[in-house]
Parts: structure tokens; sequence; C-alpha cells
């Protein structure tokens, strides 16, 4: 089938026979999604998940999926004139997400909560209910592109590389990859969304966009273990790379690697750095700033979505990214045979840290090749 031959969803069909669920979160983005695929015809579904406890959300602005937002991405569908659904999927993203968090977090990792999401909330349950639902496909406002090649879809790097989401979306599989559509990832600004958003006559055309992780208000992510595990911010000593004593903390869970405000340490010539944490002993290991550099990154639970198979014993030249605020920088990928795999980096990069994921991309352009997550103390 020629390609000018399919609808902007890539299917054989009228957009009026081709039904598509929107993701919805109550945000600009998905409400911008969910009004131009019904401005251009499609029979449009709208679904949000209410992931946490309703009635705390309604006093937190700037989160997802809960409180306000529902209802926000309830009166963009009123607006546009498609059904709207409002599924509890609370306990599911709590066994899915919270309490891994609460766990990762306790064994001295820095989770990454928003990529567990998407991979076991998002695109799989709710992809499963939009299938329910006789969808063609499910759309999301995430900035990520979705390409045809030569071996079927591909995941690709935004076109605003300022909104780039590939870094939250690298677990995202082939099979979710077929059924998945990304309508905003070509954008080049979030200036363009919002021009769209004023034109549909959307309400949320000038709100603001969530900064914090849904369930953690404000950032402090040591408040939310201490409730899901009391007790869990027990006293300790911090220590230097040989074992030291420095001084006394408060709970390993009130630290990061690469961290170096906040410590209590004092009247050294040369700043001191969060190294390690060892939640087993309640040490956290302080060094200079050197020892946070790393050239090899160990990962595992790799989502692999090049054309052929990883294959251990070869090495493939890639950009990676270890954290989702930093450009990609070249590395080699050396697959190991139980599944595992080691990321040498061209560059040493410091901060690298267990529970953070470590997402492939192509040497050249924008494609997106999967990832792992990085373990082992890296």
């Amino acid at each position: 089938m020629p390609l000018d031959a399919l609808n902007s969803l890539g299917f054989a069909k009228p957009p009026a026979e081709t039904r598509v669920v929107v993701a919805m979160s109550g945000g600009v983005d998905s409400s911008v999604v969910a009004a131009e695929l019904k401005a251009q015809g499609y029979d449009v579904v709208g679904v949000t998940l209410q992931l946490y406890d309703h009635g705390a959300a309604l006093a937190k602005k700037g989160a997802c999926c809960a409180g306000v937002d529902i209802h926000d991405a309830r009166r963009v569908a009123e607006t546009m004139g498609f059904p709207h659904y409002v599924l509890d999927y609370e306990n599911i993203f709590k066994d899915a997400v919270i309490e891994e968090f609460a766990e990762s977090y306790l064994a001295g990792a820095t989770p990454v909560p928003c990529i567990r999401c998407n991979e076991r909330v998002k695109f799989k349950d709710l992809l499963e209910t939009a299938k329910d639902l006789d969808a063609d496909c499910m759309a999301t406002g995430h900035y990520i592109q979705r390409k045809i090649g030569s071996a079927g879809p591909e995941l690709h790097m935004a076109g605003d590389p300022n909104r780039d989401q590939s870094y939250f979306l690298f677990s995202t599989t082939p099979e979710q990859l077929s059924f998945l559509r990304f309508p905003l990832g070509h954008l080049v600004s979030k200036e363009e969304t919002r021009a769209l958003a004023a034109k549909h006559g959307l309400a949320v055309a000038d709100k603001p966009d969530s900064q914090d992780i849904c369930f953690v208000p404000n950032g402090n992510y040591a408040s939310v273990i201490e409730k899901l595990r009391p007790g869990a911010g027990e006293p300790g000593e911090i220590v230097d790379m040989d074992g030291n004593k420095l001084a006394d903390h408060r709970g390993v869970i009130h630290y990061t690697i690469g961290q170096r405000r906040g410590l209590g340490i004092g009247g050294l010539s040369t700043p001191l750095y969060v190294v390690r944490l060892d939640p087993d002993a309640r040490q956290v290991v302080v060094g200079p700033k050197e020892a946070l550099a790393k050239r090899t990154v160990p990962v595992r639970e790799i989502n692999w979505l090049g054309d052929t198979p990883l294959a251990p014993g070869h090495e493939i030249e890639i950009r990676t990214r270890i954290r989702s605020t930093r450009p990609p920088a070249e590395a080699v990928l050396r697959p190991l045979a139980d599944g595992t795999a080691e990321v040498d980096l061209l560059t040493a990069e410091e901060g690298v840290s267990p529970g953070q994921a470590c997402v492939f991309y192509a040497p050249e352009g924008s494609r997106v090749l999967g990832g792992g997550w990085i373990w082992r103390g890296a």
C-alpha cells in the first residue's frame, strides 16, 4: 500500500473509521493530541488514569493523572465532543511503580519511576484496555517520534531536542511501538503545541508543565520513602573512601550519588561528593570529584530496538545517555552472554548511579536503539 493512500495515523481507511484511544493526563500535550485527532475526523476516545490518592492530589498542582488534571481532561473531551473515561489504576500503579521505587531507593539506587510507569502501566495495561475498546492504535502526548524503517516501526528522538522524552521511553517494545502513535514528536517547539491548544479553544492552553514525579511532592523523595517505609531513615556515618568516619548523617535515603551540598562536612580544602551509598552498613561514602568519573557502565533488563539481535562477543558503536538532561555521548555497547551488557563510554561521565537508565542511540541521526538499567554499583 503506497504511503499516500494511508491516513495520518498510517491506516488504509478514512479517519472516521479509525478509532484511536488517547491517553490523557490532563496536561496541554495530550489534550492537543486528542483535539487535533478529533478535528481531523478520527473516532477519538479519551482515557485518563487515576494513579494515586485522588483526595491528596486535589491539593497538589503540577502533577498528572489525579485531582484537577482529571477534571481538565474531561473538560477537553466535552469541548471537542468525544467520549472520555477515567480508570482507577491506583492499585496497579502502587504495585508496579511505587513499591519498586521505595525498595530501589532503600537499596541505595536512584530509580526513575516515570520509565516504569510508561513500561508497566501506560504502555501495558492501558494499551491492552485500548485494544479492548477496539482501537486501531493508542496516541499519547509524548515528545518522541515513530518512523517507519526498512524493518518496521522505529523509535526516534523528538524534533525539539529540549522536549525530547526518549530517555523515558527506551523500554517501549517493538510490539508496543506497532500500536502506539506520537503526534507531537515532530514539533520543533512547545510554543507550537500551545498554539494548537489555543486554536481549539482549550482551557489548558496556558497550563504549566508538570515538573515533579507525580507522587513525590516538591521533589522530596525521602519524605515519600519514610511514609512508605517507616523507620527507613535510620542515622549512620559519612565516611571517606578509606572508611574513615567524617560525620554522622540522618539516613542514607537523604543522599544521592554526586551530591555535594548538605553533607555537613566543613573545613576541608577539597570539596567532597557522595560517590557511593551503602544501605546495609548505613554509610554514605564521599570522595573527590574525580572519584565520580566512570568509563564502564553495567546494564541489565535490556530492551533492544535494533534491526538485528544483540550477540555476545560483538561490539556495537552507539551513543548513550545516562541522565535525561545530558546529550547522547559516544560509547561502545558490549552484550554479554547472561543477557546483560557493558557500555564503555569514550569520555568518562560523573554521577553514574544504579537505578538510572542507560539509553542507546544510533551513532548518527535520531534513532533510539533501546537501553537498559544501570546496576551492580556502576
